[in-house]
């Protein structure tokens, strides 16, 4: 059996610089009183740091396989506000901070709604597959750049 070919994982999207991620709160990712577990807002934030990166065309399985590099997350802030729910449907809004020739810093916020439910700093640094710190690829400073200079002109 095949599934129809409209069906795919959903694409996250950016909107003046900003990229938004959207996930749901499953029972899996809570405790038993139906508030997600503290490591999980941990998750929904690489899976969108990953799409924000895929929409970027940065292919970081083609650059750890050829040898380039990856990234690699070697500081983290984070601030829980307010609890995350069974069923909540969530956004995470990632945004490129500070960018440097071989990090890059992003702030992170998950939304319920018009609540704010946590906040951080991520700092990645492009790593060799030896664990060195690394130059990123112009490509992807460049990518990282044109979303930082984007901004609502309203």
């Amino acid at each position: 059996m095949q599934a129809p070919a409209d069906i795919k994982p959903f694409d996250g999207r950016f909107v003046y610089g900003k990229h938004y991620f959207a996930c749901r709160v499953y029972f899996e990712d809570t405790d038993f009183s139906g508030i997600v577990y503290h490591a999980n807002y941990l998750r929904y934030m690489e899976r969108a740091r990953s799409d924000m990166l895929r929409l970027l065309d940065m292919d970081q399985g083609a650059a750890y396989d050829s040898g380039e590099g990856v990234y690699a997350v070697v500081d983290l802030t984070m601030k829980y506000l307010l609890p995350a729910k069974l069923n909540d449907d969530l956004v995470v809004v990632s945004t490129v901070e500070t960018l440097r020739a071989a990090s890059v810093i992003i702030d992170q916020k998950i939304i319920r709604g018009p609540d704010q439910i946590t906040s951080a700093s991520v700092h990645a640094a492009f790593l060799t597959p030896a664990g060195r710190p690394r130059r990123q690829p112009k490509a992807w400073t460049q990518a990282f750049a044109s979303v930082m200079n984007q901004t609502d002109t309203k």
